[in-house]
């Protein structure tokens, strides 16, 4: 790995201890030892672009799906250890039909055994999807190393107290209220309340139905969410809470993210809808059979995995357009282009080593 700090080229002898035989400094992450397989100058770089070289500040969340990419890309049994295993088990055959030792038979046929499991595990997709290192976890695997080295998170990250700042400012500063941003996430509630987006178009953040219904304001509804089977079920019980109001899904329809080589999707283990959600999801026909599987196997493409400067830009989009009829100054503000971002595409981070 390269030295973070003194930019030298260090085997593994030279690195004991996560300090740089060269320039005696300590680093935070070592590939050969972190879970992600992460050292520090791939956690700066992918920080700098998640920020957009420090325009935006993003959460541990996010940043975490970033790093994750990868790794959610590969199958939890690496491409390489199939052929060794099924290499070894054809050794085996062969010592086998030379030898009458019973020890060597049994050796042989649990050398097959393991062989064959592992191909067959590795046909059915077992793993596949299912994060190394969990988005709980990721602060005290990885962000807890890098702070007690660097003493804080990487730049542009917001830390709990951060978020908390944010949060207090805006409940502060109370404007007109347009109408209801509904997000279950924490995390890209934090991101859109530190970046300030629902003061600005006077969006009341709420996290489920029921606080939803609970603002005193009988607005549009914006919903930011997760595409799952969680997801889907959230706008449907929006709609059922909020009867006649205007409830607009933010998320693209499933089969579009799915066709898009960059979307990265995962899963939980223990964490799938059961039967009756299924049930309400195939009601309206909406969805085909083969996505209907896909989703009750728990799959999802997260809310944080979207590049933080293009998340901002869908919901300032869709929040001016919801917002824009209902005063006057945001209107022809909106018209002169001022609450207009650029339409940029966003980058592949899953790319960047």
């Amino acid at each position: 790995m390269i030295c973070p700090h003194c930019e030298r080229s260090l085997l593994r002898r030279e690195r004991t201890g996560n300090r740089c035989s060269h320039c005696h400094r300590s680093y935070a992450l070592d590939p050969k030892t972190n879970p992600l397989g992460l050292n520090d100058l791939r956690v700066r770089r992918i920080t700098t672009a998640l920020t957009d070289e420090g325009r935006v500040r993003i959460t541990p969340d996010q940043l975490w799906y970033a790093l994750s990419r990868k790794r959610l890309r590969d199958d939890a049994f690496a491409p390489g250890c199939v052929g060794p295993a099924v290499g070894v088990a054809v050794i085996a055959v062969i010592a086998a039909a030379v030898s009458e030792v019973p020890q060597v038979l049994f050796l042989t046929a649990a050398m097959l055994l393991v062989a064959l499991g592992i191909v067959v595990a590795r046909a059915a997709g077992v793993g596949k999807g299912i994060p190394t290192v969990t988005r709980e976890a990721f602060p005290g695997q990885v962000l807890a190393e890098w702070r007690k080295v660097y003493g804080a998170l990487p730049a542009g990250v917001l830390d709990a107290e951060d978020a908390e700042d944010a949060a207090r400012a805006g409940a502060a500063e109370p404007g007109a209220v347009f109408g209801v941003l509904v997000c279950p996430d924490p995390a890209v509630m934090d991101f859109l309340v530190a970046d300030g987006l629902p003061a600005r178009y006077g969006l009341v953040p709420t996290r489920s139905p029921e606080e939803a219904r609970a603002v005193p304001s009988t607005g549009p509804v914006l919903v930011l969410r997760d595409i799952d089977a969680y997801g889907e079920l959230l706008v449907l019980r929006v709609r059922d809470a909020l009867p006649g109001r205007t409830v607009v899904d933010a998320a693209p329809p499933l089969r579009t993210v799915r066709a898009l080589p960059q979307a990265v999707p995962y899963r939980e283990p223990g964490r799938r809808p059961g039967a009756q959600d299924m049930r309400l999801l195939a009601g309206p026909g909406t969805f085909t059979p083969e996505e209907l599987k896909w989703l009750a196997k728990g799959w999802r493409f997260p809310l944080v995995g979207l590049p933080p400067a293009r998340l901002l830009t869908v919901v300032e989009r869709v929040a001016g357009q919801l917002t824009r009829g209902l005063d006057a100054d945001r209107r022809r503000a909106a018209d002169l282009g001022f609450l207009t971002w650029p339409d940029t595409a966003a980058p592949d981070l899953a790319g960047d080593r």
